[in-house]
């Protein structure tokens, strides 16, 4: 399988996730590289992304899983061909070949940044943290069936929490990344559900890292 190490930042994270994947399938064509397609009346460029981004999310560690028609492609030259047809804010890292399957991928580092206007309240760096080393967190989460409520402590491997500026608290997590995955997301929302006074103004996420269930980085 041939693989891509994206990033998305800047502006670029307002991108949906479908505008991501319209955005790769354009970029392939204008490289010249002939990405195979679905079958059917609407055939597609088969592109997949793994874990697809919130919009609003940055990323330093996205992949990206294509096949070519013909069976070949200059690895070597791929990223400068295709960084040349990208906005700012998507920039090809890497190009490869892998076998290691997506569901190998089993752990997320994410760094969120909560954001205080008046700055970080007394208090909210120790009971912030008290909150999530608690032996149960539940909150309510959306599924396909509707909302339930999901205790995401099991999914929460690792968390530290540090006063980054006297507006900013920053915590950086791991967490599971799918089978279940939690969304780092949903760790502001447990902060928001179980202390509205603690709510912060803005909160910014971004994906550092993803990793197999040993700690090896996957690619």
């Amino acid at each position: 399988m041939n693989r891509l190490l994206f990033e998305k930042t800047g502006d670029a994270v307002y991108l949906s996730h479908l505008d991501l994947m319209r955005l790769f399938q354009r970029a392939f064509k204008r490289a010249g590289v002939m990405v195979w397609h679905t079958q059917g009346f609407s055939p597609r460029a088969y592109v997949s992304i793994a874990l697809p981004l919130s919009v609003g999310v940055q990323s330093r560690c996205e992949l990206l899983d294509f096949s070519v028609e013909d069976g070949t492609v200059d690895i070597t030259t791929l990223p400068e061909r295709l960084n040349a047809t990208m906005p700012d804010g998507v920039r090809v890292l890497r190009a490869y070949e892998s076998e290691r399957k997506i569901k190998f991928l089993s752990l997320l580092e994410a760094r969120v940044t909560l954001e205080y206007d008046r700055g970080v309240p007394d208090g909210a760096q120790q009971a912030i943290a008290e909150l999530f080393s608690r032996p149960e967190l539940k909150i309510w989460k959306r599924t396909k069936r509707g909302e339930a409520e999901v205790d995401i402590k099991p999914m929460l491997r690792r968390m530290e929490l540090r006063k980054a500026s006297a507006q900013e608290l920053e915590l950086s997590c791991l967490v599971s990344a799918q089978n279940p995955g939690l969304n780092p997301q949903l760790l502001v929302m447990a902060i928001e559900t179980s202390m509205p006074e603690l709510k912060p103004d803005f909160a910014r996420i971004e994906r550092i890292e993803v990793y197999e269930e040993d700690g090896t980085v996957f690619r």
